[in-house]
């Protein structure tokens, strides 16, 4: 790992001040040093076929750093008045997103919540196999990294089962619900006649068959040894645990993941307000899908005889034809999109993923395109009620046009702004805004499709409800007419979900799972968009009739990161 505390030519101007944004990218190196993933998403170290150590040695090394980079942004902001950090506004944003991220981060670390760390969604063991997919295959050399790596995966895979012991030493257990459904993931991996890594590496070149497969194997061993460690060890270790994490743990949690020490009572209470509101709004679009009927039995009917696209292959191509055609209408009149931007391709996700569907960034250089992926769930039939403003979300006007444009722009930001310092309650925030930016430009005119579009934002309400609700074990309110004044359990929280989204069961048991192991992170969809509807109202009352929504557009989504704390007031000056 490359020391830079004392790197003049990377940290410093030629008067010798230390500049905030040349402190952060000088830590996205050594980060995507420490952890290969991370230099994989990002475009850099080409062909190194490493994997991070998730050892408690090696997490403490990543805090090594991020305590050296703070002292280092400390050193940069007591330099005195005239210091740029201090003056310069580029600046003063990079120091403010970089110490706010890293300081969450190291009390995350601080507090063991690597040594617990199991999810069906983010964990060690889903990056592990998830960076193959973002790895090129054009070349036989990239086939040789793909080789190595694969060798690679028992020993990380060690490093992590090494930590998840030390935590049930200092007794710091995961939650039960998140160790049994990992299990049933790998398991799904292992497969039956062929696993998902041997299926991967079938498509490598001959010439290096024998070598891929044997890798293929030790790759497939490694998850098997975990699997059943996980299985025959931790999952009794953990027994009895609770699946919720309590105030402490989650108020941390929130503020890794939304950027602001939140007021959880307050986004609880607005949680049921939007709740009400959107729910008689859905009932009014019911009414034009199948009058006389519910939300619910509206939604079943499009699950069953809506609209719906036939096969793997034809979705995918379906989802690529509405990104392509959203960036052709809205290039020109509410965005100016750059050239690397338009592009964005359509994915089919591993098999064994969570349910939600998900984008991966592009790389520094576009050479790896930003790409939107779609879990199957093993279905070969999908209703487009739903799809149209999850697309919408994941693609374009979403998480697409916002980080590739960060990766546009990262030449004027840092690196760091542009990348791993991401908030994810900015970036869902962004992408739930866009969901509803479509709406508001009469792209779901649909009764069917703006129902589902509803229901997508129903969800994010019962989410805010549900996690806080939860992990919190708050009471449900007196005039609810839901199990009114009962403590939230996980099993409420399934059965309140089911009744008002129209998501098929597989997917909403995912969730639930997902919410217990992420706590914090989903609700900052909601909260997120509402920061960006702040801004934006404020912008546009500062401007009146010269408010110009192409231009704050284009403005907001050039900024880079900032966390909540930071997002409303950065908006509002646009």
């Amino acid at each position: 790992m490359p020391d830079t505390t004392d790197a003049p030519d990377a940290l410093h101007t030629p008067e010798g001040k230390s500049l905030p944004r040349r402190i952060a990218d000088a830590y996205v190196d050594a980060l995507a040093d420490l952890d290969p993933i991370t230099g994989q998403y990002l475009g850099l170290n080409p062909g190194d076929d490493r994997l991070p150590d998730f050892s408690p040695a090696g997490q403490e090394r990543h805090a090594e750093l991020t305590r050296r980079t703070l002292a280092q942004l400390d050193a940069a902001e007591t330099a005195g008045p005239d210091s740029p950090a201090v003056r310069d506004d580029a600046e003063r944003r990079c120091a403010r997103l970089l110490r706010e991220r890293l300081t969450a981060w190291l009390a995350v670390h601080e507090a063991g919540e690597g040594l617990r760390r199991v999810s069906n969604l983010f964990s060690p063991v889903h990056e592990v196999r998830d960076v193959f997919t973002l790895m090129p295959t054009a070349a036989d050399a990239d086939w040789k990294a793909i080789a190595g790596r694969l060798r690679n995966v028992p020993e990380a895979l060690a490093g992590y089962r090494d930590s998840l012991a030390t935590g049930l030493e200092r007794g710091l257990p995961a939650g039960p619900r998140q160790v049994t459904t990992v299990i049933g993931q790998l398991s799904e991996w292992l497969g039956g006649e062929r696993s998902w890594f041997a299926e991967f590496v079938s498509a490598g070149p001959e010439a290096r068959r024998d070598e891929l497969d044997s890798a293929a194997a030790f790759a497939t061993g490694a998850i098997a040894e975990l699997r059943d460690w996980l299985r025959d060890h931790y999952a009794p270790a953990v027994e009895g645990a609770p699946d919720a994490v309590g105030r402490e743990r989650y108020a941390r949690w929130a503020r890794q993941w939304n950027g602001t020490d939140l007021d959880l009572d307050e986004a609880y209470a607005w949680g049921w307000q939007e709740f009400r509101r959107i729910d008689a709004e859905m009932r009014a679009e019911a009414e034009k899908v199948l009058p006389g009927s519910t939300p619910q039995q509206a939604l079943a009917h499009l699950e069953e005889a809506g609209e719906a696209v036939e096969g793997v292959d034809a979705v995918r191509e379906w989802l690529q034809g509405l990104m392509d055609e959203a960036i052709e209408a809205l290039d020109g009149t509410h965005f100016d999109l750059a050239e690397p931007v338009r592009r964005v391709e359509a994915m089919i996700a591993p098999t064994g993923s969570a349910a939600a569907p998900y984008y991966t960034a592009p790389a520094l250089d576009f050479s790896r395109p930003g790409r939107t992926w779609l879990p199957t769930l093993g279905r070969d039939r999908f209703p487009v009620y739903d799809l149209v403003s999850t697309w919408y979300h994941e693609g374009v006007p979403g998480h697409h046009l916002q980080l590739a444009q960060w990766v546009h722009v990262s030449d004027t930001l840092s690196r760091y702004q542009a990348t791993v310092g991401s908030v994810s309650a900015n970036v869902e925030g962004w992408a739930l805004y866009a969901e509803r930016l479509m709406d508001e430009l009469g792209f779901l005119t649909d009764p069917g499709r703006r129902l589902g579009y509803l229901d997508a934002q129903m969800m994010r309400a019962v989410r805010v409800i549900i996690d806080i609700g939860m992990h919190l074990q708050l009471l449900i309110p007196q005039d609810s007419s839901f199990h009114p004044g009962e403590v939230w359990t996980p099993e409420l929280a399934r059965e309140f979900f089911g009744l008002h989204s129209g998501r098929p069961a597989d997917f909403l048991d995912s969730e639930l799972v997902r919410y217990l192991g992420m706590p914090g992170q989903a609700i900052g969809y909601k909260l997120g968009e509402r920061a960006w509807l702040k801004g934006r109202d404020a912008a546009r009352r500062a401007h009146g009739d010269a408010f110009d929504l192409k231009a704050w557009h284009m403005a907001a989504l050039s900024q880079g990161a900032l966390g909540l704390d930071d997002l409303v007031d950065e908006l509002s000056h646009l």
